[in-house]
């Protein structure tokens, strides 16, 4: 496994971030701690999850992390572990306050939340899961150096950001002489481009390491996109449709390479300088193993070019892709 720092901080992480979601509604407990094991014996130390995750019965994955992490063996200490604030919380009690967003009071309470699921004293990097157009920055900052104080988080992170939040963000936090954020999660794969205008930018320059979320663009760029035997509802068979002939040159492309389409996805996603780990959500050890090659796989110029005559960019980061 390759590692690289997080960002601008000292945070050395897997350049696979070992998602979690599929944890409890999709992958039954007894894979997940299989799962998680495999990926901690492969050299994946980046765990990525949601107080959110566990669809109708939010904070089953943060749940079943924590059970994991009480089987001991230097499991919590061995991973850097990433999870989120901003939604719903529907069981949590908030009152008035319930609902989506990134109040002090909210974070405080939901982190307290968290760290009692996961049974753990502390996060690694704790995310803004959304932009929260009613909370001022001072609020923010003040609430995430508390806590960062108090130990009980290192780092704060963001995610689904445009370039104008992560670059005032970072303007504030100089301000108050605080690290400010050291990653952004973004949508990024080969058919979702647009965070190459701004986002990807952005980070660059101010010190952000990207973790692409849906990079195999929930199954469209997997190997069973075309066979119609992955994903089975309708949504995802109109967008294979709609983009079958992207598709099936993807599909020649990778067999002429002697790999498979999923691959050569997360692999072209690793490539971009602003990435440091794409999150894979593996729902069973076959998958998990499968990915495990990606840091491996090294894609030449011409095939790079090949791909990105399949699936074009925006070509040129902002302005220039809109101005002259």
């Amino acid at each position: 496994m390759e590692y690289s720092y997080l960002g601008k901080s000292g945070l050395k992480v897997s350049r696979l971030c070992l998602g979690t979601m599929n944890f409890g509604p999709e992958t039954e407990e007894k894979d997940a701690f299989k799962i998680m094991d495999a990926a901690l014996d492969a050299g994946i130390n980046f765990f990525d999850t949601a107080n959110v995750y566990g669809h109708d019965r939010k904070g089953w994955t943060e749940e079943i992390i924590g059970r994991w992490f009480q089987q001991g063996g230097g499991r919590r200490e061995k991973v850097v572990l990433a999870t989120k604030v901003y939604g719903d919380m529907k069981n949590e009690n908030d009152g008035p306050n319930a609902g989506s967003g990134l109040s002090a009071y909210k974070i405080r309470r939901h982190l307290d939340a968290s760290l009692q699921r996961l049974q753990t004293d502390h996060i690694e990097l704790y995310q803004m899961h959304h932009v929260d157009r009613n909370v001022s920055w001072d609020e923010l900052w003040g609430v995430f150096e508390s806590v960062v104080d108090r130990g009980q988080v290192d780092y704060i992170g963001s995610s689904n950001f445009a370039g104008w939040h992560i670059a005032v963000a970072q303007a504030e936090a100089k301000a108050r002489r605080f690290l400010g954020l050291v990653s952004e999660q973004h949508l990024y794969n080969l058919n979702e481009r647009s965070a190459e205008l701004e986002v990807l930018p952005a980070a660059q320059e101010l010190g952000l390491g990207v973790i692409p979320w849906s990079p195999l663009a929930g199954g469209l760029l997997g190997r069973n996109a075309l066979a119609g035997t992955g994903s089975r509802s309708a949504r995802a068979k109109e967008k294979v449709e709609q983009n079958r002939a992207k598709l099936e040159q993807f599909a020649a492309l990778s067999r002429e390479l002697g790999e498979k389409e999923d691959v050569i996805a997360l692999a072209w996603v690793l490539s971009h300088p602003a990435v440091t780990a794409p999150i894979i959500g593996p729902r069973t050890l076959e998958q998990l193993e499968d990915a495990l090659r990606v840091p491996e796989v090294k894609l030449t110029d011409d095939v790079l070019a090949k791909l990105n005559e399949i699936f074009p960019g925006p070509g040129k980061p902002a302005p220039e892709a809109y101005a002259w």
